[in-house]
């Protein structure tokens, strides 16, 4: 087992090699505007999970990962040649969620903006349901005795 240190250090180690590869090597028309995101590495250094984001539609994002699928050799080699590494790790490509979750969460909260909005607007207009001081004051009480 790795050290969590040489575990990120490898990850951010892989991350540049393949995005710097996908950039200068791949040159699969299939494959988008794609940036690297994230890479996290097991502790046993043999498999690489690498994070990508495709600006673009489905299809472009179908066309990126069945070019990512086909190139996964070309870019494991060189990972392996510029780590150096006893064991070369496995890469597995997944599409990031984050920039979609980001997006929902961002409707969401302007969502609640406008429900705030709307509550702080009606409430401006509102009027008290009974008198304007419920409370009785004992002044008041020995006045009228």
């Amino acid at each position: 087992m790795a050290s969590e240190a040489r575990q990120r250090k490898l990850a951010d180690r892989i991350k540049v090699i393949v995005a710097e590869t996908l950039e200068s090597r791949i040159k699969d028309p299939r494959l988008g505007f794609v940036t690297v995101t994230d890479v996290r590495v097991t502790p046993d250094l043999r498999e690489a999970s690498v994070f990508y984001t495709v600006y673009g539609d489905d299809e472009a994002r179908e066309g990126t990962a069945a070019a990512l699928a086909s190139a996964k050799g070309v870019l494991r080699s060189e990972v392996g040649k510029q780590t150096g590494i006893k064991f070369t790790p496995t890469l597995e490509f997944f599409l990031d969620a984050v920039p979609d979750t980001a997006r929902h969460v961002e409707d969401l909260l302007r969502q609640a903006a406008e429900a705030d909005a709307a509550v702080h607007e009606q409430a401006a207009h509102a009027t008290f349901a009974g008198d304007a001081d419920p409370y009785r004051h004992p002044e008041e009480e020995q006045d009228e005795a």
